[in-house]
């Protein structure tokens, strides 16, 4: 369409004008990037201006309304966009759950309160998320939630604990899931709450992985005092909200752990090409073993396939559709591209995979032997893969109980 070539040139002209230098090519792993909030780190320095001016346009989240701070772009504009960056190599100004899953939340269960005082902040990256579910004995069986929120007048009084809350000690909110009907079904007494992490009472502890490197914390609530205003959606009716929010998680853990490249480079499958030229290669960097060359070109097919296949459940999403059953599909299958992904790494650098300090692998998370170690727990995070069966077997399938 004429008006769509249009967006285009014009999108490119301002991409090309507006992004610093530094920042083209810019791969961001998990982890990285710039997450935003009142502590940000910008890594290049030239993160700050490509954010700000992004920002400004409404660019950090094309679809959202115009109102709140977001972009206002058609689904088919927000692809555009999204292309150009990709032609240009250039990165996200923005990451973090702030867009991936409070923000959508907000947009579909907040009031108008709340939209207008959350939605600008996430769209500046002023405020960074984090996410309060899985407790010490709630983990697959979320439902089973204890932290307690009693009310008190205006507020509700916070007591307990959640655990492998990713980013916590960087964080400056927390959405949370707390019981504040405790004699109701357990699904019936749940409420979505958002709490501010400066609140008196709210503690963080850091949780070590095998890999040696991690992003989850333990967060504690003692006597923690929260507006009832900061409920979203109903009062005990936040099972509803959580299993929404849960569908946005599930894609955006899909998208990271199955390889899709956020900005500014290639996907994680062409790195095995690399590694395998570096490793494995002769003086012209061709591979003389064909299991080898067949096993990267099906991991590489795989995650193409997966991406073009994610990328139609976005539009989707962007056209108004809630995530449903397909989050898990999405959410297993990228737990098993990775491990098959890191799996291979490993034994196409041999006894360099073995590494673990030093140059090339204390901070090798993309692969080798510490992100090798850490894809075991995608089967894990965001509800377990035995968990995501279950419904893609009832909610997919229709097989009975």
């Amino acid at each position: 369409m004429a008006e769509l070539d249009e967006f285009r040139a014009q999108t490119r002209q301002w991409l090309k004008a507006n992004a610093p230098e530094a920042i083209t090519g810019l791969a961001l792993t998990e982890g990285g990037g710039n997450w935003g909030g009142r502590r940000a780190t910008f890594e290049p320095p030239e993160m700050k201006p490509w954010l700000e001016r992004m920002a400004e346009r409404g660019w950090t989240a094309p679809t959202w309304p115009r109102e709140y701070g977001g972009g206002g772009l058609s689904a088919a504009e927000a692809k555009v966009l999204q292309q150009e960056l990709a032609r240009l190599r250039l990165p996200l100004p923005l990451t973090g759950f702030g867009l991936t899953m409070i923000g959508p939340t907000l947009l579909h269960f907040g009031n108008e309160e709340q939209k207008r005082e959350h939605i600008p902040k996430i769209c500046r990256g002023e405020i960074r998320w984090c996410q309060g579910y899985s407790e010490p004995n709630a983990g697959s069986d979320l439902a089973s939630l204890q932290t307690r929120a009693d009310r008190d007048g205006d507020d509700f009084v916070i007591n307990g604990s959640k655990v492998w809350t990713s980013y916590a000690d960087l964080s400056d909110w927390i959405f949370a899931l707390v019981r504040s009907d405790p004699k109701a079904k357990k699904q019936e007494g749940i409420t979505f709450l958002l709490i501010d992490m400066d609140s008196p009472g709210v503690s963080v502890s850091p949780i070590g992985l095998i890999s040696g490197k991690s992003p989850f914390c333990e967060t504690r609530f003692d006597d923690v005092r929260v507006p009832v205003r900061n409920a979203v959606g109903a009062i005990h009716g936040g099972w509803t909200v959580a299993k929404a929010l849960l569908g946005f998680e599930r894609n955006m853990i899909a998208e990271v752990f199955g390889g899709q490249a956020r900005g500014g480079g290639q996907g994680r499958g062409s790195v095995l090409a690399e590694l395998a030229r570096e490793y494995l290669g002769d003086a012209g960097g061709a591979l003389g073993d064909p299991v080898l060359r067949d096993e990267i070109a099906r991991c590489e097919l795989d995650e193409r396939a997966f991406h073009l296949t994610v990328q139609r459940a976005r539009d989707a999403a962007k056209a108004g559709h809630q995530p449903g059953p397909e989050s898990s599909l999405f959410k297993v299958y990228a737990t098993e591209l990775n491990k098959r992904r890191t799996e291979l790494m490993v034994r196409i650098a041999g006894p360099h995979g073995l590494g673990w300090q030093g140059a090339g692998f204390a901070d090798d998370e993309i692969g080798r032997t510490r992100g090798w170690l850490r894809a075991r727990g995608n089967s894990i995070e965001g509800g377990t893969s035995e968990i995501q069966l279950n419904i893609i077997a009832k909610r997919v399938l229709g097989l009975p109980d």
